[in-house]
């Protein structure tokens, strides 16, 4: 069985693309409280996982409560295994959909488990996930100026914002273009749309971004919160092809973990935490070679 991937709630399982790819465990000691849900009965859910999978690797995004973080790693502690990999994850929710969907698909390939953990992290820096926002007034997690708030007041005032990989904001209409920076390779398009129709995004950035594919999903529940707006359409463009992916994540360079073994890319295990040592000075620390290589793998029009 390949190596489970696990949710914190079902927003973040977007359909299979084929029958090829496993869907995603949604975790029921994340989804539901702990009045509802006793450790036993997280630790019986966890261990079962383990005993089909091997190893189980959970995406949790960093704006969940405290709690749901602190209940993971007291399930981790608990049944004391390093075969569970908690990865924190600044994605909005439907970039972080899409990432545990290029997991899921990756999870059927030749990788072990530390290769596909720590590729969480590189493939979040090749998601473009933003929103269209009726108001900026409360955003936190993107920078707003000043005059950007000022003109969420206006009726009718609309946002461009890119929260990953680099934060962009720009008001709408901006002039020539969509204002905002997109992807130089091949994507496809996912849009969630809230209170807001999704023509800009369908019709404007879909088009400037040359993206090869737009469909529509759910809007996760978490979404009004993570952008403090109900009025908004989510999108995030990302790698569709797995074959793609599978040469991005095996053009990194790997190394063995020094404290449980597991193989790695990046410089930190995603299973036990531990920092890769630092490399001598005639070899390339493993940021700059995965930014490197993970760059001159996806020119423009890749398939």
């Amino acid at each position: 069985m390949p190596t489970a991937i696990a949710v914190t709630g079902p927003d973040l399982v977007l359909p299979s693309p084929d029958r090829h790819t496993p869907s995603a465990a949604v975790l029921q000691c994340a989804v539901r409280s702990p009045r509802a849900y006793s450790l036993d009965q997280a630790l019986t859910e966890m261990d079962t996982l383990i005993e089909h999978h091997g190893y189980v690797i959970v995406l949790c995004p960093a704006s969940a409560p405290a709690a749901v973080a602190h209940r993971l790693h007291a399930v981790r502690s608990v049944l004391e295994s390093d075969r569970i990999a908690v990865v924190r994850s600044e994605l909005p929710p439907l970039g972080l959909a899409v990432l545990a969907l290029q997991l899921r698909q990756l999870s059927v390939c030749d990788f072990s488990p530390g290769v596909l953990a720590s590729a969480a992290r590189l493939l979040s820096h090749y998601i473009y996930a933003g929103a269209l926002l009726g108001s900026v007034t409360r955003l936190d997690r993107v920078p707003v100026t000043l005059q950007s708030h000022a003109k969420s007041w206006l009726p009718g005032a609309q946002f461009a914002v890119l929260a990953t990989p680099r934060p962009e904001l720009v008001k709408l209409p901006g002039g020539d273009g969509p204002g905002l920076t997109g992807p130089g390779f091949s994507t496809r398009m996912l849009y969630a749309p809230g209170r807001l129709a999704p023509g800009w995004v369908t019709d404007s950035l879909a088009p400037a971004w040359h993206v090869q594919g737009v469909a529509e999903a759910r809007l996760p529940a978490e979404s009004a919160r993570w952008w403090a707006t109900g009025k908004l359409v989510e999108f995030a463009a990302a790698i569709p092809d797995i074959s793609v992916l599978y040469q991005l994540v095996s053009s990194v360079r790997r190394d063995d973990c020094h404290w449980c073994g597991l193989e790695l890319i990046g410089d930190r295990c995603a299973f036990c935490a531990a920092p890769l040592p630092a490399a001598p000075d005639d070899r390339p620390a493993p940021d700059r070679a995965l930014a490197a290589r993970g760059t001159t793998a996806l020119p423009r029009g890749t398939t």
